[in-house]
């Protein structure tokens, strides 16, 4: 049965208008419902994170915004706009790969395994995207490169390859990657778990850098509470597909309303 697409704006208007809004969104795998109607918002420049056990839902969500998976249901919407869909005769159809390739560059990604270039240097790597994709000329685009590796304390290291950094700098020189294609959003998948304990400090501060220096806004999914607890505005913990929970860190992990949520915080402390 198709979906009645004329309950969703064509935009959303209004300077208090989220720049990620998840309206009625439900994906399936076969009989299998990975989103449930999800109804999400994030604010300009708000730090979300989203936790949960696995097979909740939360890198799904993560997947739908980089459009690697087609929704089945309802829409999503970033900087006011339709992500998945577009406007065709006053009424919102799928989104073609045009559409889909101008609305991705107003979206930042950092994987769990940093996945830069390993033939290219930590410079190499931030100007590759600016050069090829948005056509900077290469000097622009080193001048943008190097700005960046500064800011994420990566300048000396401009010349090594990754194979010569620990994974904490190839982490860092991840985000400055990201950040050179000016995003309007960042999504950081697990940025922390392949790395040491007292390396995810570090990282830690450079994605608050960023926040207070970019005006970012930022969807994180991790299964570190520290880090959850340390580096986000609100935390949201998702059950089944569903949000079963979100408040302020210190609300969630200290004094949380439901009973999966209650489980769920026990049995992942109890393990660390």
């Amino acid at each position: 049965m198709t979906e009645d697409m004329t309950q969703y704006p064509l935009r959303l208007e209004g300077d208090d208008a989220p720049m990620i809004r998840f309206q009625n969104v439900t994906k399936k795998y076969g009989d299998l419902t990975v989103l449930d109607r999800l109804d999400l918002d994030v604010a300009a420049g708000e730090m979300v994170t989203i936790i949960g056990p696995s097979g909740s839902g939360k890198t799904t969500v993560l997947r739908m915004l980089m459009t690697l998976e087609q929704i089945d249901a309802g829409v999503i919407y970033v900087d006011g706009e339709p992500l998945t869909h577009m406007e065709k005769g006053g009424r919102l159809v799928r989104g073609d790969a045009q559409h889909l390739r101008r609305m991705r560059g107003k979206i930042g990604m950092c994987f769990q395994h940093f996945n830069l270039f390993p033939h290219m240097t930590a410079l190499g790597n931030c100007m590759e995207g600016p050069v090829q994709v948005l056509g900077l000329s290469k000097r622009e685009a080193e001048e943008r490169a190097l700005e960046l590796l500064d800011m994420v304390g990566m300048a000396e290291k401009r010349d090594e390859h990754p194979s010569r950094l620990s994974g904490g700098q190839q982490q860092r020189v991840a985000i400055a990657r990201a950040l050179a294609m000016r995003p309007q959003v960042m999504l950081f998948d697990e940025v922390t778990s392949a790395l040491d304990p007292e390396v995810i400090s570090e990282v830690t501060s450079v994605i608050r850098a960023l926040a207070d220096q970019h005006q970012l806004t930022m969807l994180m999914v991790t299964h570190q509470m520290g880090f959850a607890k340390e580096i986000s505005d609100r935390v949201v913990f998702f059950y089944d597909g569903s949000i079963e929970e979100q408040g302020t860190p210190d609300k969630l992990f200290d004094s949380p309303d439901k009973e999966r949520t209650q489980q769920f915080l026990s049995a992942v402390l109890e393990a660390t």
